[in-house]
């Protein structure tokens, strides 16, 4: 259930079941008009929040659908000194990338600014470690450059040339 629609369905259900109990309460009319009032309003509030919430960058500290990734492409970065890390993440078992904002570390951002200036050298990925855990374990950096891919053999030890000609 990663979609705005299923969420807003499951929404609906609850507005709905708030509704009918409502409505069954023996409680005095005008109580249960301003409760299916209230119930009515909801759906709208919800499908605005969620749609706005649509665009933006979800803190890492809330992930809890791939909590267990271990690591991610970083396709996008932008730092904000003492505002957060913003990037935009390819995780290995989903098809879209995802925006997450990280809390502002001047460590964690000087690690991203390394690895993306040693990944343009070498004309490689950046990849991040451990996205979703907030441990304050610093041996092994978060950010890395992705290693170059070995380069194919030059040199061809084949005893027959590759021909493709008629023969004669």
């Amino acid at each position: 259930m990663t979609s705005i629609w299923e969420f807003f369905a499951l929404a609906a259900l609850v507005a709905g079941f708030l509704a009918t109990v409502a409505i069954w309460s023996p409680k005095r009319m005008p109580i249960k008009l301003s409760a299916v009032t209230a119930s009515i309003l909801f759906l709208p509030l919800t499908w605005a929040a969620m749609s706005e919430l649509l665009s933006k960058p979800k803190p890492v500290d809330l992930e809890w659908w791939a909590e267990e990734t271990e690591e991610a492409t970083v396709l996008g970065s932008t730092m904000r000194e003492e505002k957060g890390i913003f990037l935009w993440l390819q995780l290995d078992q989903l098809d879209e990338p995802r925006s997450y904002v990280l809390p502002w570390s001047r460590q964690l951002a000087q690690q991203l600014q390394e690895a993306l200036d040693e990944a343009a050298e070498s004309e490689t990925a950046v990849r991040m470690r451990l996205p979703f855990e907030s441990s304050l374990d610093d041996r092994e950096p978060r950010f890395y450059a992705m290693p170059q891919p070995a380069m194919p053999p030059k040199d061809r030890h084949d005893d027959d040339p590759l021909y493709f000609g008629r023969e004669t």
